[in-house]
């Protein structure tokens, strides 16, 4: 029995790992982690992200070596650090999980399979979602993601076998990494069996408001699954959780909780049809996906408005309130997600691309294929989506009316009456004085005017929009990407507001 090379990457489990399943019983195993400098200091990367993966890398040694094996851990560039184990342990076999990441690891993947070729190393790369590769339409699409999500579990190996002479070194901080701490700083705790008990917590109790709970930053904490940063770097595969998805609501006698998680059981879908996107069309990482948009934002960059928004001073309170949350927790809902990047792209007037790589470093579930198209699609530059342009104010009305959320984010607006809390610079010079939140002082003064950056906004996208091209643009985008799901209309489809993240 010939050594076997198990690459870990986003797959940070030992339940559902196909690769691993195989690997196992074709002969001892290298289970490797490598930490990629290339990636470490990637724009969208994070000390937070670091710290999760290394909580579910040092949960997964634990059960490796419950049957036999570890983690080995080395530091460098893929392939080098391939070849070297090569030289030593001469295996003839690489496993991995197909990754539908950014342009780092896509050239990455791309010089792996010419190393490949070159060792006459047979590289076996397994589906773990519901990204088909490769893929020439959409028709079709949401019947194989069933398919594939209603494969068999893959059961973990019970015996695992390593090389002699192995030297597995261990796991790395982001001191010793050269990491620096930019991420947020009270984020969920990473691992396996956390990732199962906060599932198991959703499926029996927790997902019976999912439905309403969803869009408010006061109940989404309790109300959504929680399950995304577990989904994005692997310690549980999305087969794992539609299947105890479904199973809950056959098997369940609450009515209610069988619809709320009807509800989330269908943006599982979602979450792959954005991957999707990516993997079919790299460079959206980039540049527009509808093409038409080109040149729209990016001379008009104002550094001092972008400083604003990533530091939570717009004066606009449900914007500033869900940056310092993000800020410290690494997460927010989807509708505060999508508000956030609305009030950059259009209020504020920037190019979606450096907002993009500020929040994926803000974000803890930073999952490059959706966080990419979900940028453009906020940004309204794909041409087939309808564009929402979020009323910061209006949120605060409809989801945190008596400021529960603001004021436990800005504890300036502490003292301000509820009706002026979506609002605080509309309170009288006297008003503030009472409230103790002056504007300019305590809190800064609405960096634009919400009105005219509307009305501007509008009008700009609406004039592209129009155009000969952007149509002709659109067509060629919803052939690629658009969703097959319903019929579209007569300017394209509105896959609209659907949350990727469960």
């Amino acid at each position: 029995m010939s050594n076997q090379l198990v690459w870990l990457k986003r797959d940070l489990r030992i339940g559902d790992h196909r690769p691993l399943a195989e690997a196992a019983v074709r002969g001892p195993c290298i289970v490797l982690y490598v930490y990629e400098p290339e990636l470490l200091g990637s724009p969208e990367f994070s000390d937070a992200h670091l710290r999760f993966v290394n909580q579910c890398l040092q949960e997964l040694d634990q059960r490796l070596a419950r049957i036999g094996g570890g983690i080995t851990f080395r530091t460098g560039r893929i392939p080098d650090v391939f070849e070297s184990l090569h030289r030593e342990f001469r295996f003839r076999m690489l496993w991995s999980h197909q990754e539908t990441g950014n342009r780092i690891t896509y050239d990455r993947d791309l010089r792996v399979a010419r190393w490949a070729r070159q060792r006459e190393i047979e590289w076996r790369e397994i589906p773990q979602n519901g990204v088909v590769r490769p893929l020439r339409n959409r028709d079709g699409w949401s019947r194989r993601w069933q398919a594939r999500m209603s494969e068999p579990i893959t059961q973990p190996p019970t015996r695992l076998e390593s090389p002699g002479g192995l030297e597995r070194e261990r796991i790395r901080t982001a001191g010793e990494l050269g990491v620096e701490p930019r991420g947020p700083g009270q984020t969920q705790r990473g691992g396996e069996s956390r990732a199962g008990s906060v599932l198991d917590g959703f499926l029996a109790a927790r997902g019976v408001d999912y439905r309403w709970s969803m869009s408010s930053p006061v109940t989404a904490w309790e109300g959504c699954s929680r399950l995304s940063p577990y989904l994005a770097w692997g310690a549980i595969s999305m087969r794992q959780v539609h299947q105890a998805t479904e199973a809950a609501i056959r098997g369940g006698d609450d009515r209610a909780l069988a619809h709320g998680l009807r509800g989330f059981a269908g943006r599982l879908r979602w979450h792959c049809h954005f991957m999707q996107k990516l993997e079919d069309e790299p460079e959206l990482e980039f540049r527009n996906l509808n093409r038409a948009y080109d040149g729209l934002r990016e001379e008009e960059f104002d550094g001092r408005r972008f400083a604003a928004w990533c530091e939570g001073r717009t004066g606009y309170p449900m914007v500033d309130a869900c940056m310092r949350c993000l800020h410290r927790t690494g997460w927010i809902n989807f509708r505060m997600r999508a508000m956030l990047v609305s009030f950059a792209c259009h209020h504020l007037w920037l190019h979606w691309r450096e907002p993009a790589v500020f929040l994926g470093r803000c974000f803890l579930d930073f999952e490059p294929g959706i966080h990419f198209p979900q940028f453009q699609m906020q940004a309204g530059v794909t041409g087939i989506n309808t564009v929402r342009i979020y009323s910061p104010i209006k949120q605060v009305h409809d989801q945190d009316p008596t400021g529960i959320f603001l004021r436990r984010w800005l504890p300036e607006l502490e003292g301000v009456p509820d009706e002026h809390v979506a609002e605080p610079h509309r309170m009288s010079e006297a008003g503030q004085r009472a409230a103790g939140c002056v504007i300019g002082r305590d809190y800064p003064a609405p960096i634009v005017e919400h009105r005219a950056a509307y009305a501007e906004a509008r009008r700009r996208l609406h004039q592209v929009k129009r155009s000969a091209e952007a149509r002709e643009e659109a067509e060629r985008v919803y052939r690629r990407h658009g969703s097959r799901r319903r019929p579209p209309r007569r300017r394209g489809p509105k896959s609209g507001k659907d949350e990727a993240r469960p």
